[in-house]
């Protein structure tokens, strides 16, 4: 006997039929509003220094907090996500985004404002999990590229318009008027998505792990703390938070390994098991970290070595963000023709180029040459993450796909910061050498931005491993 899934339910009325289902467009909608938050504080951060009377690295908190919470929240989905409705998980997170969105508003403290970001970051946590595995779910096979190129429009689109958004904004005032742009709107999403939102797949009522629940956050945050702050501190009391956060990971796996006997655990890590979702799940990981890794060091240069503001960085990275997106649904479209190795296997080779192209960066290097590497860079990611996280949920059964999509987010968070942490020591460290052998600052800052960008470019050469290991099609699950 067949049981019908979500998918084909949509499938048989037709919804799916070259439309995106409504349920999905509500998703993504609510997913671009909480993603653009991440980064639209960028640009306020010195009027924050001014008005709470905090260092730059104090203000660097309120992106520090956003993608800690993040680390320790995601890996809770997976579990969450089967025990309460659609409109229930859409509620909370809105919910949720909303209350941190206004307490941030209204902060009379940094230490207010820095709880606000986070209880923000807790409600986007929840959220795209809930929209992978929701489309997952939904969408029959056939579709799934098209539709997942949709999502990558709205993950792509939103941080890169971030910073010029907080911009245009702050040209009328203080630092508040973010939140009170952002509030309106995260308040309009949340209602025209309750009225029209419809609950999809069935719930479970299995007892959480308050074990799990504790090892995951303490140890994620306490990894991805450490990690990124390497460059910006060191010391055997930055070493003892990184190893107290694999100790605590590790400890989290077992226990999760142990849970699995009795079917309740916080993460599922059978969906490793499939070798198509593990497979696409090590690419994402490495590809994330030539991505993330290098995206860090360009503002860097653009701003400390060339004198840009972060207005006018935001503006000159933004292109690049938006046909990321732009080109995200036609590449999901050829993804449900032809498979992903013809998009993937080229992609990762020009993401390799581009990098290696911005190893070669000079002082003087002309901004248009700088946009135009940067937006091929972006355009060869589009070829690379849709097609992957689309072939890596289709790998498992329906019963992981919120494991699926809790561990793909968790393991994102884990490897940008990796990847940050570790092009941020080579940058340093060839720095250092050339300064101490005489070179001026300018030539020591770039000539360890060279090297930075050279691992990035390594990096991606795995990438290019990896995905000639990708088959044409998904055959792990039917």
């Amino acid at each position: 006997m067949t049981v019908a899934t979500d998918a084909d339910k949509f499938a048989e009325t037709g919804e799916t039929s070259g439309k995106t289902p409504t349920v999905i467009k509500l998703l993504v909608a609510a997913t671009f509003v909480v993603i653009l938050n991440e980064t639209i504080m960028i640009n306020a951060m010195p009027r924050l220094m001014v008005d709470f009377e905090v260092t730059a690295r104090t203000a660097q908190w309120l992106s520090s907090v956003f993608m800690l919470t993040m680390a320790a929240v995601i890996p809770i989905t997976g579990w969450f996500l089967q025990r309460v409705t659609t409109r229930t998980a859409y509620t909370v997170a809105m919910v949720v985004f909303g209350i941190g969105t206004t307490l941030a508003g209204l902060a009379p403290t940094f230490g207010v404002l820095l709880v606000g970001r986070g209880i923000q970051a807790g409600g986007t946590a929840v959220m795209m999990p809930l929209l992978m595995t929701t489309l997952m779910q939904v969408v029959p096979e056939r579709d799934r590229g098209r539709v997942m190129g949709n999502v990558t429009l709205a993950i792509s689109v939103a941080p890169a318009l971030g910073p010029a958004i907080s911009g245009l904004i702050l040209q009328l005032g203080s630092w508040r008027l973010i939140f009170a742009f952002v509030l309106p709107v995260a308040i309009a999403v949340t209602l025209f998505g309750l009225r029209h939102l419809t609950n999809v797949g069935e719930t479970k009522s299995d007892p959480v792990s308050w074990v799990s629940v504790s090892l995951a956050g303490f140890g994620f945050a306490a990894l991805v703390y450490g990690l990124s702050e390497i460059g910006a501190r060191s010391g055997g009391q930055l070493s003892a938070i990184i190893g107290i956060g694999v100790v605590l990971v590790a400890a989290f796996v077992m226990y999760q390994l142990r849970l699995q006997r009795t079917g309740t655990p916080l993460m599922d890590l059978r969906t490793l098991t499939h070798r198509n979702y593990a497979v696409t799940l090590a690419l994402m990981a490495v590809a994330f970290m030539a991505f993330l890794g290098s995206m860090i060091l360009l503002p860097l240069y653009l701003q400390d070595l060339r004198g840009l503001s972060a207005v006018q960085t935001g503006l000159l990275v933004m292109p690049g963000g938006i046909a990321m997106g732009l080109l995200g649904p036609r590449v999901g479209r050829i993804y449900d023709r032809n498979g992903a190795r013809p998009l993937v296997i080229p992609g990762a080779i020009v993401m390799v180029a581009a990098l290696a192209a911005l190893s070669r960066i000079q002082a003087d290097t002309p901004y248009a040459l700088i946009l135009t590497i940067h937006v091929i860079l972006m355009v060869s990611l589009a070829a690379i993450f849709t097609p992957v996280f689309t072939l890596g949920l289709s790998a498992l059964p329906p019963e992981l796909y919120s494991h699926g999509s809790s561990l793909l987010g968790t393991l994102q968070q884990v490897a940008g910061a990796v990847g940050t942490a570790a092009l941020v020591v080579i940058m340093e460290n060839r720095s250092s050498h050339l300064a101490a052998a005489g070179s001026t600052s300018d030539a020591a800052f770039l000539g360890g931005l060279q090297w930075a960008f050279v691992a990035g470019a390594v990096i991606g050469v795995i990438v290019v491993v990896l995905s000639l290991m990708l088959p044409a099609r998904n055959t792990d699950h039917a």
